[in-house]
């Protein structure tokens, strides 16, 4: 559906031995590692889908400073504008929260809930900006010559990898003690 640059597959290992000196890190550490690769893999999720929102909200804004409608530029029109600027909105928030998350991770502070907060936050705004996107072109956002259907796709992925958005409420809710 999207992200077609990325060769995604199953890989299953069965009855497989690795010696002690090809271990990664101490045995029975496994699920600590795994809790911090997941950390990082979500503040990476994070800053691809601000600049998937991004791409998108400029494909938009730029469509709309050029496109004309009733002799003037769409952005002109309130909803048109609206719609841009509330897409600008949730990407600097989800821009801040990854920048902390990154942070956080760099400083080797425990990232586990921001780094959630950050990946639930980006990927969720770069579906709704890049849906926006298709929105603002209209029947031109919805055709493949034009960028916003590609972020759109692209989009959805971002919700999915690493955690889905419910695994992502689940986190943020055992971070918070409910």
């Amino acid at each position: 559906m999207g992200l077609n640059a990325s060769p995604t597959c199953e890989l299953q290992l069965d009855d497989c031995r690795v010696p002690a000196d090809r271990l990664l890190g101490e045995e029975g550490d496994g699920w600590t590692q795994t809790k911090q690769t997941l950390d990082g893999g979500r503040i990476s999720i994070a800053a691809l889908s601000v600049g998937l929102a991004q791409g998108a909200f400029e494909a938009a804004k730029s469509y709309a400073i050029e496109r004309e409608q009733f002799d003037r530029p769409i952005s002109k029109i309130d909803a048109v504008r609206d719609k841009l600027v509330e897409m600008d909105r949730k990407i600097e928030r989800s821009r801040l929260l990854t920048q902390k998350a990154a942070t956080m991770y760099d400083d080797g502070q425990d990232v586990t809930r921001i780094a959630s907060l950050a990946k639930l936050d980006a990927s969720e705004t770069a579906r709704e900006v890049g849906e926006a996107a298709v929105q603002v072109l209209g029947g031109y956002g919805y055709l493949s010559e034009y960028a916003p259907q590609r972020f759109y796709r692209d989009a959805k992925l971002m919700e999915i990898g690493e955690g889905t958005s419910e695994i992502q409420r689940l986190v943020l809710g055992r971070e918070l003690g409910l």
